[in-house]
């Protein structure tokens, strides 16, 4: 089949159009770059995505991660591909040039690693999980740590993990039991075990950084009492040298459902009495240091989502247009009719556009919180600086869960239209759907979002951020009112966000009462509907964007464009909304059944 990641056309006008990428360039922190630089970069990260990247996707499926002798190996092609992205200075493209970023807009960096990341998301962590790693020492280490670590993690010499989880400690990471010891020289012996820790051990680095949850001895115990360390494959010398290595040994890989070419990797720490690893920040900070890397972690795998599901539309899309099967309805009876490509079929139609709708959408929300990230860095403006940072940190759950769910069912869509033959592995679809599923369970569940987002988001200043949610759906509301041929869909997304404001108040205040249990147990749903209402937000904001465009009297395949984005939203808010709407209901009716059921009566 076509090389295919993402649709360029679609990317710029979220980019441009909607979200008026190029006035970054108004501001001093990104006065150096212009539009056409921004558009060489990224049209240089598609070209080696698609050469690159996107070849090694079916390689690593099948051949995936080999484990002999305590080594990891990685699928041969990887290491061309890591080569090409780092000869291509497309790692950590937000960060400052000192430490080997390009020093880039969050928002730009976002379209590039739809590209990268979304050709081949198990190679991406090899190579980008050291950016979030480098900024927590970038943000709480010692100038020290910084020359030591900063620039190879940065540049993807060296990668790095997330090392939490552990055997009896998974979700509930304050039950951790790995240890620390602090030695004479201001080092840590740490000594635990350590389990699903994502790119672990592999031969695609020279090194490993691992951020290590631990509790220093004496600390209190929960997680008040975790602190974090900085702990080297290979022991780092001040001089920036590689030295011994440091006593950190795989002792096996997961079998997976799908991303066969990440090493899931269980870890021994001190096995031999002798692994090392340097404090960063303080004793007894390592939640609060650790956030930062879940965070961005967190609105990495949403993106997994979205970009999983952009790759599936597109094999689907490009397959329905080139399947030539059945008849067309009006001619089933006619014997000398001519057999038509799928897509010409309403139902397959219907598949291909509620797809279309839901990746169009999750793309504009993700790259609305990468603008975001960008309001809090350069505006100048106080409220908008404040609103941005308010929205991220209320979006953030969402954007985790909501994208990864969805992008799974896209995929799931995706199988759908190929019919016998998305069941194969013939075809690339159900590899996107096996691989895909993980972003609803690791880096916190679904579930564990949703409680976020109730027990914690919702609450922020007394309700108040999430008001200012519902606040900035109802400006577009407003502006799109204007339109006389939006105003339908206008007044339609009202009810719904205004059906949306009753349910959050209605399961907030459950959950600050005695039925705070029944609250949490329709916490998911409530971050479902809140996520499509966010769909329905960013659908109406595109078609508000287009008919001003198309009143411009674009070309011929601009107007095209233009026309798909205003039915796309028709779509959306005619057909998905309403469905949202009866899950509202069913929120804020607040049934117990679920914690009812007698244990016994589950079998």
């Amino acid at each position: 089949m076509a090389q295919l990641i993402a649709d360029r056309r679609e990317i710029d006008f979220v980019m441009y159009e909607l979200l008026d990428a190029e006035q970054l360039t108004k501001h001093e922190k990104f006065e150096d770059f212009s539009k056409k630089m921004f558009d060489m970069i990224i049209a240089e990260a598609r070209k080696l995505s698609l050469k690159e990247i996107l070849p090694t996707l079916a390689e690593s499926d099948k051949k995936g991660v080999e484990f002999e002798n305590g080594q990891v190996k990685v699928p041969q092609s990887f290491h061309r591909a890591k080569k090409a992205i780092r000869d291509a200075q497309l790692v950590s493209t937000m960060e400052d040039p000192e430490w080997g970023g390009q020093g880039l807009p969050y928002l730009i960096s976002t379209a590039i690693m739809e590209y990268v990341v979304g050709a081949n998301y198990s190679l991406s962590g090899y190579i980008h999980m050291g950016h979030g790693t480098g900024k927590m020492i970038e943000l709480y280490g010692t100038d020290q740590q910084k020359q030591l670590f900063l620039e190879n993690l940065y540049t993807a010499k060296w990668s790095g993990t997330m090392v939490l989880t552990e055997p009896e400690a998974g979700s509930d990471v304050g039950a951790l039991t790995t240890s620390a010891k602090k030695n004479d020289d201001g080092t840590y012996t740490i000594t635990g075990n350590k389990i699903f820790i994502t790119g672990g051990d592999h031969d695609l680095s020279e090194n490993i950084i691992h951020p290590v949850l631990a509790r220093v001895e004496g600390a209190p115990e929960g997680s008040k009492g975790i602190s974090i360390f900085i702990v080297p494959k290979i022991w780092v010398n001040k001089d920036k040298t590689l030295g011994e290595l440091n006593d950190v040994e795989c002792t096996g890989i997961e079998e997976k459902m799908g991303m066969h070419g990440s090493s899931t990797c269980s870890l021994s720490f001190g096995g031999k009495g002798k692994c090392r690893g340097l404090l960063l920040g303080e004793e007894n900070q390592g939640l609060e240091i650790m956030f930062h890397m879940m965070n961005e972690s967190r609105l990495n795998v949403g993106f997994q989502g979205s970009t999983s599901a952009s790759l599936a539309y597109l094999y689907a899309l490009e397959y329905a247009k080139t399947r030539v099967q059945g008849k067309e309805i009006a001619c089933l009876k006619d014997p000398d009719a001519k057999s038509i490509p799928i897509i010409q079929h309403p139902d397959v139609r219907r598949m291909l556009t509620w797809m279309k709708v839901h990746v169009d959408g999750m793309r504009s929300l993700v790259y609305y919180v990468g603008a975001c990230f960008d309001k809090k860095e350069v505006s100048q403006d106080a409220e908008t600086k404040k609103l941005a940072g308010d929205m991220l940190e209320l979006l953030t759950p969402v954007v985790k869960a909501y994208c990864a769910e969805r992008g799974f069912e896209v995929c799931v869509e995706a199988i759908q239209v190929f019919g016998g033959y998305g069941f194969t592995s013939e075809f690339p679809v159900e590899q996107l759907a096996r691989d895909v599923k993980i972003a609803s369970i690791y880096e916190g569940t679904d579930g564990i979002q949703a409680m976020d987002l109730l027990g914690r988001k919702l609450g922020m200043e007394k309700g108040m951020v999430y008001t200012n949610f519902l606040g900035e759906i109802n400006k577009i509301i407003s502006a799109a009112k204007e339109k006389e041929s939006l105003i339908a869909l206008a007044k339609m997304l009202e009810k719904q966000v205004n059906a949306l404001g009753l349910t959050a108040m209605t399961i907030g205040g459950a959950a600050m009462s005695e039925n705070y249990a029944t609250a949490f147990a329709n916490a998911h749903p409530f971050l479902e509907v809140t996520g499509d209402v966010a769909l329905g937000w960013m659908h109406l904001w595109r078609a508000l964007t287009a008919k001003n465009a198309l009143e411009n009297n674009p070309k011929e395949k601009d107007r095209i464009f233009y026309q798909g984005v205003v039915t796309a939203a028709r779509f959306y808010i005619e057909t998905v909304l309403p469905v949202t709407f009866g899950k509202m209901k069913s929120v804020q009716a607040l049934s117990d059944a679920s914690l009812a059921m007698d244990e016994a009566a589950f079998g």
